[in-house]
């Protein structure tokens, strides 16, 4: 197998959405618009909210693109304008098609707004191919208790979100081929996963210190790699775990025209999709 190398990495910057939730985005910034199919990538928190203390993402439009939430630790509790509603728990994933559109509110959920607690997970933005873009909202609720995991003796585990690792295939269907795992190395191991030459992959380190394709990546890193092969390896060089996301994707080759929670193919879609959240056609919450 031929190994990809890191094109470029970088720090993601600390940032505040929502009202006032503590992230760091890896993307969209100043040294990454987006890597096709991907549009955004927030690491929330780790944050100790106090008793009382709820910081979340109160009602918001969408459209054009898919919205994954993957809880590490922590309650969000979902809303949308349509009657849909319900609970992410520690390990659980929401991979949300926003489709044709829906305002969508992501709080914490009552048990950590009352007692406090520690909110940590990430949420990802993927693009949605033209042919998509205005299909039914569609929720996929996946507890992590069936999120699978696969292994390689003690030292490698890894939560199969999207794709395969391993021999483990996950269980969230997706629009166009997605990989995202997360793994966990123990000092000195090794994880290798193929990737396809045709999609784009990045890396971003939680926690630990990694090495992969000749290259170093610190924690709260993105590593972006390039398509010089058909797989990628990942090294724990660090003396303590290593936790680190893998996503790869198809691009779409598509026009990408983008305005907040909008991501259609052209401005006039853009100008659509404002005038039909402003007039109340993607239903609204009370």
């Amino acid at each position: 197998m031929t190994e990809r190398k890191i094109i470029t990495s970088f720090t993601a910057m600390p940032a505040h959405d929502g009202d006032g939730v503590d992230l760091r985005r890896a993307f969209p910034g100043v040294q990454l618009t987006d890597h096709d199919p991907f549009l955004l990538l927030d690491e929330l928190g780790p944050t100790d909210l106090a008793p009382g203390e709820a910081r979340g993402f109160p009602p918001h439009p969408h459209r054009g693109f898919e919205t994954v939430t993957y809880l590490l630790s922590g309650e969000m509790q979902h809303r949308d304008s349509w009657g849909n509603r319900g609970l992410l728990r520690s390990g659980d994933v929401q991979w949300m098609t926003a489709g044709s559109g829906l305002v969508h509110s992501e709080m914490p959920g009552e048990e950590l707004a009352r007692a406090g607690g520690r909110l940590h997970g990430f949420q990802l933005w993927v693009n949605l191919p033209r042919r998509d873009k205005m299909l039914a909202p569609r929720y996929q609720d996946t507890p992590g208790e069936r999120i699978p995991v696969a292994t390689d003796g003690d030292s490698v585990r890894v939560k199969v979100i999207a794709g395969q690792a391993l021999g483990v295939t996950g269980v969230i269907e997706t629009r166009i081929p997605i990989l995202y795992l997360h793994a966990t190395l123990a000092p000195g191991a090794e994880f290798v996963q193929p990737v396809a030459r045709r999609a784009n992959a990045f890396l971003y380190v939680v926690e630990g210190e990694a090495e992969s394709g000749g290259s170093l990546i610190h924690p709260k890193q993105i590593g972006l790699l390039d398509r010089s092969g058909e797989g990628v390896r990942i090294r724990n060089v660090g003396g303590s775990e290593l936790s680190v996301l893998l996503l790869a994707g198809d691009p779409l080759g598509e026009p990408v025209a983008r305005h907040g929670p909008f991501v259609m193919n052209s401005k006039e879609e853009i100008i659509q999709a404002v005038d039909d959240f402003r007039s109340g056609r993607m239903g609204s919450m009370v």
